[in-house]
């Protein structure tokens, strides 16, 4: 698989989708709590838009702290961008060689990936990730990765019920490979998407 192409097919995709939501749906909530989709709209590309040096002061502004970095960039881009111009910035740079500071194209596609999932889960859009996509990110997947992310996967067998992937052992954990994907991501998900014992650690309030 060329994930860099992979890469520039998901940005691609994902700018025509959020080319395709009617203006009110810009101000619905996410998966990621406190941002609606033009803040992950505008988080998504922050790497792109966004030069080192800069990002270096904004860290030090938030007493380095990345997450509040990140929010207080995310805020400030899409109340300065219009939605035209936040799906603009994935087509343009669909081929930015931009890459997380650990974890190579793999995090750079997975960055994509669930943030594009953020949006379309709660939106209730039918977006299926390419299966060589989604195994790309789920081959990454270990108990160190989840925790990083604030998932705790310890004493789970996580099954998907869509195509031939399993991770831990445990209590059974089963639902779509992309669904499981978010919750190793740390994501909490709306009712009747995961199935099993342990389903209601990760449903979103």
């Amino acid at each position: 698989m060329d994930i860099k192409a992979a890469i520039a097919a998901e940005r691609r995709e994902l700018a025509d989708m959020l080319d395709g939501l009617p203006d009110a749906r810009w101000d619905a909530p996410t998966l990621c709590a406190g941002w609606r989709v033009r803040e992950v709209a505008a988080h998504m590309s922050m790497g792109f838009r966004h030069p080192l040096p800069k990002v270096a002061a904004e860290l030090l502004k938030s007493g380095g702290n990345i997450d509040k970095m990140a929010d207080r960039l995310a805020r400030k881009d899409a109340a300065a961008a219009t939605t035209r111009q936040l799906a603009g910035f994935l087509r343009e740079h669909a081929h930015h060689p931009w890459k997380p500071p650990v974890g190579g194209f793999a995090s750079a596609l997975g960055h994509d990936v669930v943030h594009g999932l953020d949006i379309t889960v709660p939106l209730g859009i039918d977006r299926r990730v390419p299966e060589d996509r989604l195994r790309v990110l789920l081959d990454h997947v270990t108990l160190r990765s989840a925790k990083f992310f604030g998932a705790d996967l310890r004493g789970l067998a996580l099954h998907a019920d869509d195509l031939d992937w399993s991770f831990g052992t445990g209590t059974p954990l089963t639902g779509s490979a992309q669904d499981l994907l978010l919750v190793a991501f740390g994501r909490k998900l709306p009712a009747g998407r995961l199935h099993g014992a342990q389903q209601d650690r990760f449903l979103a309030a």
